[in-house]
């Protein structure tokens, strides 16, 4: 079988605090609303500006971060996948969810611009899941801590 890559990066800000639930399997869980912008020119040469949101959910260890230092407003780098799932409600309508699977975060500070909060490099504000999401997909080697073997 051929091999595949299912990956997302989000830089943004949080629309509102992180709900923390568990499942009843007994797996915490931190679900956000994480907005991104971007800006462009309409076909009448006028800017415009769009905001999307994003569902993003940690489970483990990334939930217990999230809970402890993550609030409306402030700015994330996010890693994870992508995940879709549909519902059923109670009118027997059936409700499609585009889902991302966080899996590392990078707290970039409070709602302010780029180069606000700590350095990414040097491992402050970096979270690394440790596997535990759904999946059983481990999230890679833990990259918070630095590595002395770079030649420079």
């Amino acid at each position: 079988m051929a091999r595949s890559l299912n990956k997302v990066t989000l830089i943004g800000n949080l629309g509102a605090d992180p709900e923390i639930r568990t499942t009843p399997s007994g797996t915490k869980l931190a679900k956000v609303s994480l907005a991104t912008n971007r800006s462009f020119q309409d076909r009448s040469g006028e800017r415009q500006e769009r905001t999307e949101w994003h569902r993003v959910t940690f489970f483990g260890k990334l939930s217990d971060i999230v809970e402890q230092y993550v609030k409306k407003g402030d700015r994330l780098y996010v890693e994870g996948r992508i995940e879709y799932s549909q519902s059923e409600d109670p009118q027997g309508n059936v409700r499609y969810f585009t889902d991302i699977v966080g899996h590392e975060l990078i707290m970039l500070g409070s709602g302010g611009g780029p180069g606000m909060g700590a350095d990414p490099m040097e491992g402050g504000g970096f979270a690394s899941g440790g596997g535990g999401g759904r999946g059983g997909q481990d999230s890679g080697p833990d990259l918070s801590e630095p590595d002395d073997d770079l030649p420079f």
